[in-house]
């Protein structure tokens, strides 16, 4: 692979991720909260899917005074192949020799490895990333999370009240919403900043595509292995698509409207995606999202083979419009004229970035802290399933002081999951009008 080309999501297209464990340092870093000058960074991944595996790389590459210390993860065959693929893409550059004892396995498992590092990467499937932020920063480590933070309220709670300690700490915290390091949206909302497109009024987001990876079930498994190893299907894990994926879109109409919704209300349900192996989450959600400024958004994902792909975003404002799509932005006005256009040419991946300014923000003492916005957004997702799966409008304050429970306390390979298949192997799907959460 061109490492030109290289990122985490590379591993996605052809590796499904698993539930994982976690992983961080056992130094104090109030020592290191002001500067680590040239202290070797010790770097803990926890979560040895294919997110975890290209984060891991380019953490490695964003400072070459690091060491990946020690690794986690739900299943021992996901580490070792994480490991494998991180040697391979790293060959020429480094070697990668995290020692046996360092390499830990299992649901519990992430407290042993987060002692072990100075910068945790959290990567494990959502519904585990809100205890595992708040060990590590208890346990004072900077760390890199993916997105979303969360599945449910309760998760999102927990991570802004662990932010406010982030905060306390003086501990960095990067979140895997990627566009908001990337130069062309970064460009693009500098024009907006000075009032080229005027106030946004409404706008269109994204995420269609033909789905992601399954795993079917496979014999002797128990329901907890099977769900850990198709997490993607089941909420307590994933939180759904609209959470898992086009939270990205979302974050983006919250960043460039500078608000977070009021209200959201919508439709969704299952129409292809229907397999026994497709557990509880819909294959389709439209949602609307009401600001409070006035603007509207309306919010589009489909996992649906042999439809039309899109992943972008677009908006109108009082002077001009925006349409954002990777390297592609620009600005028009009314009359249909580009009068900005990103030019691509010496962009830097966005997930690289990243990680280099989240280690450059540790040596040289400063302090990131996307937690509270990955954390918000991820409730604006979450707000927008609420309103898919009831068919309600469903306010932010409806959303954020839920107490419905998705991701059991305490869990253990003996443990069953929270949601059961009925006796076909089928699991309840949520029903508009019916479904309730409270």
């Amino acid at each position: 692979m061109n490492k030109k080309q290289f990122s985490r999501r590379s591993f996605v297209k052809s590796t499904a991720l698993t539930g994982g464990v976690l992983l961080a340092p056992s130094f104090s870093l109030e020592a290191m909260a002001n500067s680590s000058g040239n202290k070797k960074l010790k770097i803990a991944l926890v979560g040895c899917g294919g997110r975890g595996t290209g984060a891991a790389v380019q953490a490695l590459r964003a400072d070459k005074d690091t060491e990946l210390i020690a690794v986690a993860d739900a299943f021992k065959d996901r580490l070792e192949s994480s490991l494998k693929a991180i040697s391979e893409e790293l060959e020429g550059e480094r070697i990668i020799n995290v020692k046996e004892k360092n390499r830990f396995v299992g649901f519990n498992s992430y407290q042993n490895a987060i002692d072990k590092a100075d910068v945790v990467i959290l990567t494990t499937p959502p519904g585990f990333r809100p205890l595992h932020f708040k060990y590590a920063i208890e346990n004072d480590k900077h760390v890199f999370m993916e997105k979303p933070v969360a599945t449910d309220a309760i998760g999102v709670r927990q991570v802004l009240k662990s932010a406010k300690l982030a905060m306390k700490k003086n501990l960095n915290v990067v979140v895997g919403l990627q566009r908001r390091y990337q130069n062309s949206y970064n460009n693009t909302l500098g024009q907006i900043n000075n009032n080229l497109v005027g106030k946004i009024v409404s706008g269109q987001v994204y995420w269609n595509s033909a789905g992601v990876w399954v795993n079917k079930r496979l014999p002797g498994q128990t329901e907890m292995e099977y769900q850990m190893r198709n997490w993607y299907y089941f909420n307590w894990l994933c939180g759904d698509h609209i959470l898992e994926q086009h939270i990205h879109n979302i974050d983006v109409a919250n960043w460039f409207i500078g608000e977070y919704p009021k209200s959201a209300s919508g439709m969704g349900g299952r129409e292809v995606r229907n397999g026994i192996d497709h557990g509880e989450i819909f294959d389709h959600h439209f949602v609307e999202f009401k600001y409070p400024g006035g603007a509207v958004v309306s919010s589009q994902c489909r996992h649906q083979p042999g439809t039309k792909y899109n992943v972008s975003e677009a908006f109108q404002g009082t002077k001009a419009n925006v349409v954002t799509s990777g390297d592609y932005c620009k600005i028009i006005d009314h009359n249909a004229n580009d009068i900005f256009k990103h030019d691509p040419s010496n962009d830097k991946s966005p997930y690289q970035i990243e990680h280099d300014k989240l280690f450059a923000s540790i040596r040289n003492g400063g302090v990131i802290n996307d937690a509270e916005y990955g954390a918000k957004s991820t409730l604006t997702a979450i707000m927008g399933r609420m309103a898919t799966y009831t068919g309600k409008e469903i306010t932010w304050e409806q959303a954020l002081n839920s107490k419905h429970v998705l991701v059991p306390s305490d869990l253990s390979w003996s443990s069953n999951p929270p949601t059961l298949p009925n006796e076909k192997g089928r699991y309840s799907i949520p029903k508009p009008g019916v479904t309730k959460i409270n």
